[in-house]
């Protein structure tokens, strides 16, 4: 089988994902991502004309989101019209899915030059929501519900911490501890090889830093702020008397006697805009076009879990990876884990017994904020970046994904 490798990667800022108060939210999904694959294709000189294919993550395909961004945001880019384009939805997990789709494409031989991503403007998602229907992943679907009842995110995560026992102060100092690395990774610049600015229509700039941080949180802060998803237990979901706190506690009897609520807007992913790429290509490519890889991609894999639990499927989706890639624990340099909440992220390094100063090394999600569709695709860059900072060699990347899934990947510095 052959190498795919990683050529280049880049990201936007994270914009606050809110109409008014965002840098980014007045502007159009594609745009976002037109803004990096636009930055792709200049930065290693590309001929788009060569780019077998572009595979885009969004995750809330509606609107102005919808109609296959990746080809949109290429055309927008002034990509070539050859360069086709698909855009997938595994909800958190599109990012990731869009990187390992692509990789299978250049190690099968069907493909040579692939870009994949993503992008999810959650300030247009939020602003067009119906705020009279309560989102259900199921669709509506009662049938799968009465199989598989599903619940909001956030009660999930509170659910998840009560049956482990995981209290209020450990989420919260995770989530102290991702807002001290992030300030300090900022700091450093340890994002600025990808960073890339976003300018405005007219080309004025848009934002060229990241916007959700608050470096000044403390634990004090932290334990001072209000539960949230305890408010979202009694809301009525269908005319069968389900409640989102009733899908869960109901199939679970040890929440029998209640949920111990521990999330609150601090030790939660933020809500913001972003958009995100990577270059991967084969051996012969980067070669007949002058480019050095930085990375190869050793394994991919996927899982599924209890979607009633849903956040859950990290675990086992890091070990078959690491099973496929014949590599232990101990022999990963940097993990990403998504910090879709607190507790996510505290499971998935007590659960695989994990050295913390290698997990999440420059903050995650609860400082940086969560662009759904494309942050897999901003983790993957993240590691990659802090494993040429580092000189670390393998880097292993995966988050939960709504419908209690989880994609991973691991990859070398080359």
């Amino acid at each position: 089988m052959a190498e795919a490798y990683i050529i280049d990667a880049c990201r936007t800022p994270r914009g606050i994902g809110k109409v008014g108060k965002g840098s980014l939210a007045h502007l159009h999904p594609q745009h976002l991502g037109a803004t990096v694959l636009g930055a792709i294709r200049d930065r290693n000189n590309l001929d788009t004309a060569t780019v077998d294919d572009i595979i885009w993550g969004t995750s809330s395909q509606r609107g102005a989101q919808g109609a296959d961004l990746g080809r949109m945001a290429a055309l927008d880019a002034g990509y070539d019209i050859k360069a086709s384009g698909v855009t997938l939805d595994r909800f958190c997990g599109s990012g990731i899915t869009s990187v390992n789709l692509a990789a299978a494409q250049v190690m099968s031989g069907m493909e040579d030059c692939v870009i994949a991503g993503g992008t999810e403007m959650m300030s247009y998602t939020a602003a067009t929501a119906d705020p009279k229907v309560p989102p259900m992943l199921d669709g509506g679907n009662m049938s799968l519900r009465a199989k598989h009842p599903q619940t909001q995110q956030g009660v999930c995560a509170d659910a998840i911490a009560t049956l482990e026992g995981i209290d209020r102060e450990a989420v919260d100092q995770l989530a102290f501890t991702s807002q001290q690395r992030a300030a300090h990774a900022i700091a450093e610049g340890r994002f600025d090889r990808s960073l890339v600015a976003v300018h405005n229509l007219d080309g004025s700039l848009a934002l060229d830093k990241e916007e959700f941080p608050r470096p000044g949180t403390t634990m004090e802060t932290l334990g001072g702020l209000k539960t949230v998803f305890n408010m979202y237990m009694d809301i009525p979901v269908d005319e069968q008397g389900n409640t989102y706190g009733n899908l869960i506690t109901g199939k679970y009897d040890a929440l029998q006697n209640g949920i111990n609520h521990v999330h609150h807007a601090g030790n939660s992913s933020g809500v913001v805009d972003g958009a995100a790429a990577l270059l991967l290509a084969s051996e012969t490519y980067a070669n007949a076009n002058g480019l050095k890889p930085r990375a190869r991609i050793v394994a991919t894999a996927n899982m599924g879990d209890c979607p009633t639990l849903m956040l859950n499927a990290p675990v086992p989706a890091a070990r078959k990876v690491l099973a496929k890639a014949g590599l232990t624990t101990d022999d990963i340099d940097v993990y990403e884990i998504n910090e879709a909440f607190s507790v996510v992220a505290e499971k998935f390094i007590r659960d695989l017994e994990l050295d913390r100063s290698k997990v999440n090394i420059n903050g995650g999600a609860m400082a940086l904020g969560h662009p759904i569709g494309a942050t897999g695709s901003i983790l993957i860059g993240t590691a990659l970046d802090e494993l040429e900072r580092s000189g670390g060699r393998y880097g292993l990347i995966t988050m939960c994904a709504a419908g209690g899934m989880a994609p991973a990947i691991i990859i070398e510095r080359i």
